[in-house]
């Protein structure tokens, strides 16, 4: 019974575990349901074991074969990419729909090595719920950077009070204010409700995220459904 599920798998493909799709999870975990019952009684003949797992190893492989043909059944079975950044901007609405909330993505995020959403230009979630990450250019002008060294100039009392050097801080997720982390820098929600005002959001309640990184940027994304 090892070495045939062993094999099944196999020819089932090589996709990690962490890329398999809904489907091919669902027949791997049955795979290993059935062989479990087999094992557990040992007066229950092999073969019963061997033909369920043989009938879904073909069924599981013809879907794979039609899908390769048809990429309608393709999204039908896999369920397409969303879409959860684009152009810097957090599409609340998708992640409603994958039900995927603030602290998956940032932790995902984090797996990429990028600390704030301001430095992303897209974030698919992939079908398999792993995100893949399009970073934004990080090339920057002679220019671009004497304004960014007369910004951090004139943030630099603020900076002092960040302590994660790499991680940003949220102040507003999902339009509630975060006070612990405004004491932290050490500003108020005055300080907060003029930062979302420069950017045309009268409330933090139409704040779906507003975050601050170690140089004094301020990242504010509103909430479109408001």
């Amino acid at each position: 019974m090892y070495f045939t599920v062993f094999s099944v798998l196999r020819i089932m493909g090589k996709r990690e575990i962490g890329q398999l799709s809904i489907f091919d999870l669902v027949i791997s975990i049955m795979i290993a349901e059935i062989a479990v019952f087999v094992l557990e009684d040992i007066q229950r003949p092999l073969y019963e074991g061997f033909v369920p797992i043989i009938t879904l190893v073909l069924i599981q492989i013809g879907i794979a074969m039609l899908s390769l043909r048809s990429h309608k059944l393709r999204n039908w079975i896999d369920g397409k990419p969303s879409v959860i950044i684009q152009h810097g901007e957090i599409n609340r609405d998708v992640m409603k729909k994958q039900r995927y909330n603030l602290d998956d993505l940032l932790m995902q995020l984090r797996t990429k090595n990028i600390d704030n959403v301001a430095d992303v230009e897209f974030a698919i979630l992939e079908t398999s719920g792993q995100l893949s990450v399009l970073p934004k250019n990080k090339s920057v002008s002679c220019e671009n950077s004497n304004e960014i060294r007369k910004i951090n100039k004139t943030n630099k009392s603020l900076v002092s009070n960040v302590k994660y050097e790499s991680l940003p801080l949220p102040l507003i997720m999902d339009g509630k204010v975060q006070d612990e982390n405004l004491e932290q820098i050490g500003k108020t929600r005055f300080w907060l409700k003029n930062q979302i005002q420069s950017k045309g959001i009268s409330e933090f309640k139409h704040v779906f995220l507003c975050s601050i990184d170690h140089t004094g940027k301020v990242y504010i994304n509103a909430d479109r459904n408001e």
